[in-house]
């Protein structure tokens, strides 16, 4: 059996006229939508390492909530992974981030962007997404902000 590795993932979100979107980016290599993770960062928290992710992969600049919203199961490079993810409050996207020529951004609904990811736990995550219920809590600075 594999070792089941760990992740950290990002749920960019803002609000706009009202409506609450949902950040997502383009895979590397086959184009599909996903949202910004990676690997666990030395000496980091998982909230800051997926908001570290969330600049390095999106451009995001805002703050990251310290407490897991969500986990879902994933494969990355063939090996089992389990990805928790943290909602980030995207303030600002710049326009030059270190993977900013390798994947296309695209801000949609929770509804939408549930439709366009293609994996099942991560989709659910995503439809049932709503920020007013998130535990208030002191968010963490984005690297980049």
């Amino acid at each position: 059996m594999r070792e089941v590795r760990s992740q950290f993932g990002a749920l960019c979100y803002r609000r706009s006229k009202g409506r609450v979107q949902i950040l997502l980016i383009t895979s590397r290599g086959k184009g599909r939508w996903i949202i910004p993770k990676g690997w666990p960062i030395s000496g980091r928290t998982p909230a800051a390492a997926a908001g570290i992710e969330a600049y390095e992969e999106a451009g995001v600049e805002g703050k990251a909530h310290p407490l897991c919203i969500g986990i879902y199961g994933s494969r990355k490079a063939g090996m089992p992974c389990v990805v928790a993810l943290y909602a980030v409050e995207v303030s600002d996207l710049r326009r030059r981030y270190p993977e900013a020529g390798e994947r296309k951004r695209r801000w949609v609904t929770p509804k939408e962007a549930a439709k366009l990811v293609e994996d099942e736990g991560l989709a659910q995550i995503l439809a049932r997404f709503r920020p007013e219920a998130l535990p208030a809590a002191e968010r963490i600075k984005v690297p980049g902000s």
